[in-house]
């Protein structure tokens, strides 16, 4: 799959103090150029620098093949999905939770190459955990 990326930013879950302010802004700028209602939209995270503690990069992301710079998902990647519980206010938070929870406990082995969220033009959204 070839996603076109629209913005990118570099931060950390836990070590970075403006965390929720440059995904509030990356999202921010981007939905000024996401002007097709009917698009699915990526926030693509890859770059990690270990797991889900460490540096990592976001980049949102769409369905079109006609721009640079670009990200080319493997179509051989095997991913687990979780569907988001879009009524929860913090249903995209909760599902990160769940997902992180799932790696301490040894159920879920990922591999740290390409994971996103997926965002249908219908409200639904999923989070494709890449695996091993």
């Amino acid at each position: 799959m070839k996603l076109s990326i629209i913005k990118s930013v570099q931060t950390n879950n836990f070590n970075d103090d403006l965390l929720i302010q440059k995904i509030t802004g990356l999202w921010r700028e981007a939905s000024n150029r996401l002007t097709k209602p009917d698009m699915i939209t990526y926030g693509v995270y890859h770059e990690y620098k270990s797991d889900y503690k460490g540096d990592y990069t976001l980049s949102i992301a769409i369905e079109e093949n006609n721009s640079v710079p670009s990200l080319e998902i493997p179509h051989t990647a095997k991913y687990e999905i979780f569907h988001v519980d879009t009524t929860e206010e913090q249903g995209i938070i909760n599902t990160w939770k769940k997902i992180w929870e799932l790696e301490n406990a040894g159920t879920l082995e990922r591999a740290y190459t390409y994971d996103f969220e997926k965002y249908y033009p219908q409200g639904e959204i999923e989070v494709h955990i890449a695996i091993k």
